[in-house]
């Protein structure tokens, strides 16, 4: 049950002698950051191989908090942001692939779009005295023939810009009725920038009011188009390496001025940077983009749900220069932890699947009293298709401390990791251990009994 301490305005002192929130006089700028299927290994201070640094991710890195246990709520799009916005598991909401078509989301067993009533972070904040915009991929209704999809407005946003995927999306970025079209006002190798320039135009128009920010790209996710291979539409090798760091070495940049431009206008002392993606890489590119790690979107392995998680500001509001790695975070934790951090109360009807992480991300490390639970898809021929082979898993996953089980719903495949020992995930060792096999496997299944059907 949730406890009163919700509730109070103010936060306990940082380490160090930093200053805690309840000292400041205005509450702090959040700037939530969700890169589009990005994998842990496509940033260098995240140890990647691939042939480019990312530098100004690096320096967010170096000048912030770098976590190497966060978990994004679903290896693809909407699910994830579904459980990121909530902070329940999407399938509560009948969200468990992609939104798409209705015939294709009836198909799959899912909703059209989520639920306006669900809890939604930003809809607590602003009703707390923030300000607050959305602003990138929406990707939870509208778009394709889903015509009848909620205002953004109804999830608790002032203002937004959106893409295709969305019920009112920016003219700019949607010359045709598609994802991106080379007649678009704003190209696509320009979006991210576009972005970045509402952000800080929202910013500047709300100065003295805390602000609340979803930027939301729908970089790095393919096609990869960059303007200095000059691309047509459907381009030969648009999920290639040489298309891909073209792409990627954009949005570092954009990534880079976002920071620049925060220092400038003097919003960095205030402002809270938060960097993630919404699940892992598709392609992974021979799991070069997940370093190593198995899996990749669409996954429950750890490279289709395990992410980098960057929290950032320029002032003294956090410690700099701290990787915390024993901190286990999940997205479904941003609810709680962000409404604390803004002081923003959190009604006693909203029970969240997630808990407050807010001492991590202010830089003390917690440890993780919840365990956290996956399910990504319903019917297997109907879903976003699974990876094939070694990156195929089971459909329902619990972590509870270091051991994690995946299982099929039928209950007759079962894989059981020590992540602490095997963070790869290449030895099952659920006949070494059926104790905990018996105990997690019983958890899995019947939070997945637990859960509504469409």
């Amino acid at each position: 049950m949730r406890t009163k301490s919700f509730l109070i305005a103010g936060l306990v002192p940082l380490i160090g002698g930093t200053t805690s929130y309840a000292q400041q006089k205005e509450r702090p700028n959040v700037i939530f950051i969700l890169t589009d299927d990005m994998g842990i290994g496509d940033l260098s201070c995240y140890g990647a191989s691939l042939p480019i640094t990312t530098p100004h991710l690096d320096q967010m890195a170096s000048e912030g908090i770098r976590f190497t246990q966060y978990y994004c709520a679903s290896p693809i799009s909407s699910p994830s942001r579904a459980g990121l916005l909530t902070g329940q598991h999407p399938a509560r909401w009948n969200i468990t692939s992609y939104l798409q078509s209705k015939e294709g989301n009836r198909n799959a067993e899912m909703a059209d779009y989520l639920d306006p009533k669900a809890p939604s972070l930003p809809r607590m904040l602003k009703e707390s005295g923030y300000k607050t915009a959305h602003f990138g991929k929406w990707h939870l209704g509208g778009g394709r023939d889903v015509k009848n999809a909620p205002s953004i407005i109804e999830y608790g946003y002032d203002e937004y810009a959106s893409t295709y995927e969305s019920p009112d999306p920016d003219p700019l970025l949607t010359a045709s009725d598609w994802i991106w079209s080379e007649n678009d006002s704003v190209k696509r190798w320009e979006r991210s920038g576009y972005f970045v320039d509402k952000t800080i135009d929202f910013l500047k128009r709300n100065k003295g009011t805390p602000c609340f920010i979803n930027l939301w790209p729908d970089d790095v996710h393919t096609p990869w188009i960059g303007n200095e291979e000059q691309m047509t539409i459907f381009p030969d090798g648009s999920s290639s390496m040489s298309n891909f760091l073209t792409v990627l070495k954009e949005y570092d940049r954009q990534m880079g001025l976002l920071m620049q431009k925060l220092k400038e206008e003097g919003f960095d002392k205030n402002t809270i940077v938060i960097f993630t993606s919404d699940n892992g890489p598709g392609p992974s590119l021979n799991h070069i983009r997940t370093n190593g790690l198995r899996g990749c979107k669409a996954s429950l392995f750890e490279g289709g749900i395990r992410m980098p998680f960057i929290v950032w500001s320029g002032g003294n509001l956090i410690p700099n220069g701290r990787v915390d790695s024993t901190t286990v975070i999940s997205a479904m934790d941003m609810l709680l932890s962000l409404s604390k951090i803004g002081n923003a109360p959190v009604p006693f009807s909203v029970v969240s699947d997630g808990e407050d992480m807010s001492k991590a991300l202010l830089g003390t490390a917690q440890k993780r009293n919840k365990e956290i639970y996956w399910e990504y898809r319903r019917r297997e021929h109907k879903a976003f298709p699974s990876p094939e082979g070694y990156d195929k898993s089971p459909n329902i996953c619990i972590r509870q401390g270091d051991w994690k089980l995946l299982v099929s719903e039928s209950g007759t495949w079962v894989i059981l990791y020590d992540l602490k020992q095997d963070p790869y995930e290449t030895h099952n060792v659920s006949k070494k251990h059926p104790e905990v096999v018996e105990v997690l496997k019983k958890k899995a299944l019947d939070w997945r009994g637990s859960l509504p059907k469409l």
